[in-house]
Parts: C-alpha cells; sequence; structure tokens
C-alpha cells in the first residue's frame, strides 16, 4: 500500500525525521489559510501517489497567500499521470543548497534490506545509472548499527560537519522502515538548507499489503485506512468485481484486472491463471481481463461475475479455464457461467466459448454443459489447448 506524502511525512514527524512545517488541504481557501499560517513563500504539492510531479507539473510555488489559493485551484481536479489530485500539501518552501537521496528498500536479487544513500533532486534515477547513488546491503541478524550507517554515508563523501546528522537520519529510516513493515521509504530529496538544516523536502513510504493487518492499529492513530493499490485508478469493472467478491465468504470469485482485449477470462488454479495468460498472449489473443475463481465459490458469484465480464464493451469471447480444482465443484462453476450469459440475453449453445475446468463433481458439471451444448474440454486435455482453441475459435 503506497501512501500519500502527506500520511509518510505524518509518520515520519512522528518518530522525529526533520521536515518544513506543512499542512494538508482539500480546497483553494485552505490553502491560502495555509499559506497565511506558515508564512509564504510557500510550496503547493499535488497528493498523488506516483513519481514525477515536479517535471509533471504537479508542484507550484507561490510568494503570496493568494497566489497559494490560485496555484491550489490549479491543482486540485487536475491529473498527475492518470491519478486525480484531490488534495495539495503546503509547505514552507525551503532555501536549498544541496539535494540528497535516502532510502530503504528490499533486494529482491540478495533477498535483504538496502539502505541507499547518494546525490538527490528529480534526476536520481540519472544519478543512480551513474553511480552517484549507492545501495549497502543491512545484516538481517545485525539490523543497520550506527557504525555501518555512518561507514555508509560517510563512503558518499558528506562532510564531517553533516556526517552525524546524515547518520542518525540513517538510523531514523531503518527504525521507520522495520517498525511500520514497510517495503520501501524515499526521502527525495533530503535537502540541506541555508540555514545548516537537513530537512525531507518529500517522503514516499510503501508498506507490504501482507502485514496492513498487523499494521491497521498503528496506522489508524495518523487517520490512514488500508487500502488496495493498483498503481492506477480501479476502472468500474475491477470495483464490480470487488464488490461480487465481497458479497459474502465463500469463495473467491473476483480479483479482477481489466485488459484492453477481447477475450473475457474466468481462470484459477494458482499459478494456473498466470499460465493461461501468457498462454492466450502466445497463440495471439488479447486478453480483455484478469480474475481468479476457487475456494468454492456460490453459483451466485460466479453468475454474477459471468455477467460484468460479458458486459464489458469489446467482448467477443469466453475463456473459462482452471487447472484441476479439487477445492470448487465443477457443476457451480458451470451453473454460474451459464445463468451469466442468460442475463445478458446470451445463448450459450451460439456463443463463442471454452469451458476447461475439470475437478470435483466435474461429471454433473460436463453434463450440464452438454446440455447447453457449451463446448468443453476435459483434464485430458492441457490449460495451453484450451487457450489456443478460443484464440482460433473465429468469431461470425
Amino acid at each position: 500500500m503506497r501512501l500519500f506524502e502527506y500520511e509518510s511525512k505524518q509518520i515520519a514527524r512522528s518518530k522525529g525525521f526533520p521536515m518544513a512545517e506543512g499542512q494538508v488541504c482539500s480546497t483553494p481557501q485552505e490553502a491560502l489559510e495555509a499559506a497565511k499560517k506558515i508564512g509564504a513563500p510557500v510550496a503547493v504539492k499535488s497528493q498523488a501517489p506516483v513519481g514525477g510531479r515536479g517535471k509533471a507539473g504537479g508542484i507550484l510555488f507561490a510568494d503570496t497567500p493568494e497566489e497559494a489559493f490560485k496555484a491550489a485551484g490549479k491543482l486540485l481536479g487536475s491529473k498527475v499521470g492518470d491519478r486525480l489530485v484531490e488534495k495539495v500539501l503546503v509547505e514552507k518552501k525551503l532555501d536549498i543548497i544541496e539535494e540528497y537521496y535516502m532510502g530503504m528498500v528490499i533486494d529482491e536479487i540478495a533477498k535483504r534490506d538496502a539502505f541507499l544513500f547518494g546525490k538527490g533532486g528529480m534526476d536520481v534515477e540519472k544519478a543512480a545509472r551513474e553511480g552517484a547513488v549507492k545501495k549497502f546491503l543491512i545484516d538481517p541478524i545485525l539490523g543497520f548499527p550506527s557504525y555501518q550507517a555512518k561507514l555508509a554515508v560517510e563512503n558518499m563523501g558528506v562532510s564531517p560537519k553533516l556526517l552525524n546528522n546524515f547518520t542518525r537520519l540513517a538510523m531514523q529510516l531503518y527504525d521507520l522502515y522495520v517498525a511500520f513493515d514497510a517495503t520501501l521509504l524515499e526521502v527525495n530529496p533530503l535537502v540541506a538548507t541555508k540555514s545548516g538544516e537537513l530537512l525531507a523536502a518529500d517522503f514516499r513510504m510503501d508498506i507490504d499489503d501482507d502485514a496492513l493487518g498487523r499494521q491497521t492499529k498503528a496506522l489508524a492513530a495518523f487517520g490512514i485506512t488500508p487500502r488496495e493499490e493498483k498503481g492506477r485508478p480501479p476502472t468500474k469493472l475491477e470495483i464490480e468485481a470487488e464488490k461480487i467478491d465481497r458479497i459474502d465468504h465463500r469463495g473467491v470469485a473476483g480479483r479482477l484486472v481489466e485488459f484492453d482485449g477481447d477475450i473475457g477470462l474466468i481462470i484459477g488454479g494458482g499459478g494456473a491463471s498466470l499460465t493461461v495468460m501468457d498462454a492466450i498472449y502466445r497463440f495471439g489473443g488479447k486478453p480483455a481481463n484478469y480474475c481468479e475463481i476457487g475456494g468454492n465459490p456460490t453459483v451466485k458469484k460466479i453468475r454474477m461475475l459471468t455477467s460484468a465480464i460479458l458486459g464489458k464493451p469489446g467482448i467477443k469471447k469466453i475463456a473459462v479455464i482452471t487447472n484441476v480444482l479439487s477445492n470448487t465443484r465443477v457443476d457451480l462453476v458451470a451453473r454460474g457461467v451459464i445463468l451469466g450469459m442468460k442475463d445478458r440475453g446470451i445463448d450459450p449453445g451460439k456463443y463463442p466459448i471454452v469451458f476447461r475446468v475439470p475437478g470435483s463433481w466435474e461429471d454433473d458439471g460436463f453434463r450440464i454443459l452438454e446440455k447447453y451444448g457449451i463446448k468443453y474440454f476435459d483434464r485430458s486435455h492441457t490449460m495451453d489447448e484450451a487457450a489456443k482453441y478460443i484464440v482460433d475459435l473465429k468469431v461470425a
């Protein structure tokens, strides 16, 4: 779960991380009042959980409260990337003399946490490629003791005058990273000001989705509610599928991601769902969605999910393909798919469809499919065969 900048800063500030005075605002009038309280000049920053806001015009500067009002009016309701800006953060503008990058991340190759430090700013990716940002792996047993933090910072040529301050911030960052089960912490830029301060001009925090259960109480203290992040706003179909999956606790029938293709997919069986996606692409097809079923979902959930997918504009075919399922009744899946098609006014026997769901109660399921004239593959046929069949199937 990616936090907004203002949420990340709330947490970091509570742990003593230094940063400029700021206030989150939802209207231009609030921004004007904030600028008066903080004292202009100020930075007015779009709150969107994406990178590159500065280059995208999502950060504006204001020399007066009135200019802050206008800046907020321009940013609120706009988009940074594909994210709608609903809040802005008004902060004291900093007199910057140097920009640094400091971060914590999981190194997936080394399977260890890593501390990152070096030159910061909007071109940090370029700086990293040129070696101006270095990575230091952290021992999972020792953690990040002060001597290692000091060594990591010192190796990047930090002046002796600032060395102790940087070391302290590095250790604070690590403590925050561990305490909140973060997968990423970024301070970019971490700035040195003319007054001699080190301040976090920006702060980014991603929390491990699998740890949200034990972080709920800690986040609630800052008014933050756990939420699902997909890197973009959910589509209408994705929202509908999520609601379907939540109508009762029995089984999974949803968890849908929408794409631009024309083959609707109802798939499942752990990694089998990804295998089916790969097969569809490999044979030249274009999936309209990814989704999963499993755990013996009810007929109602399968029915509603099928209807929702078939309601997507541009759908020409549908494939119901899974691995061999021992925990899901094939007859219930068959009933749900057929009812979902009929809800859309579709004759199941005349629509381009393939059904390859072997498993529990499969004989009953296959008899239902035969009754309605639906093409099905049993367990003697692979998922790849079913995927190729639906891709090659001609649409009248």
